[in-house]
């Protein structure tokens, strides 16, 4: 019958090895990278700013950690590198026609897909989704994919 007694649990059975550690999921870091502020954790929202390591921020996040000298303001390892407003560039970012995601109101009803991207190339139409490399111009602050950056081959905006 089993459970009586007669039973000899094996080695795997008694000892536990090394828990696994649990690796933070690939796609949700490229989300959030790309889809909240790098500096107040919100929800990227014009105008959007970006720094020379390409982290994208919310504007007033960056001027209100500039404004705030006080001396107990906890070190921002994520912006620790931006000393003005001049180390930041605007971006201009063209909107995605098929992005419905501030449109209709969230309720937890329906499947939300964070996959689909808020902005897009406006050359080649890539979805600004963290699958595809992008870069801005730092003269201008137009965001292109690399994919059309290569086919321009040009230094001056297309604009």
């Amino acid at each position: 019958m089993g459970c009586d007694g007669g039973t000899i649990p094996k080695r795997h059975e008694l000892v536990k090895g090394p828990r696994k550690v649990e690796k933070a999921d690939k796609n949700a870091e490229l989300v959030a990278k790309w889809h909240y502020c790098a500096l107040s954790q919100e929800k990227l929202r014009r105008p959007i700013v970006a720094c020379e390591l390409g982290r994208l921020y919310n504007k007033d996040a960056i001027i209100e950690f500039l404004l705030d000298k006080s001396a107990d303001k906890p070190p921002m390892t994520a912006a620790s590198h931006i000393k003005s407003i001049k180390n930041v560039t605007e971006l201009k970012l063209a909107d995605n026609p098929a992005w419905n995601g501030d449109k209709e109101s969230i309720k937890g009803d329906k499947y939300d897909d964070m996959q689909s991207a808020r902005f897009i190339c406006p050359v080649v139409g890539l979805e600004m989704n963290g699958r595809h490399r992008f870069c801005f111009l730092r003269n201008c602050g137009c965001v292109f994919s690399e994919r059309a950056l290569k086919e321009i081959k040009s230094e001056v905006c297309h604009k």
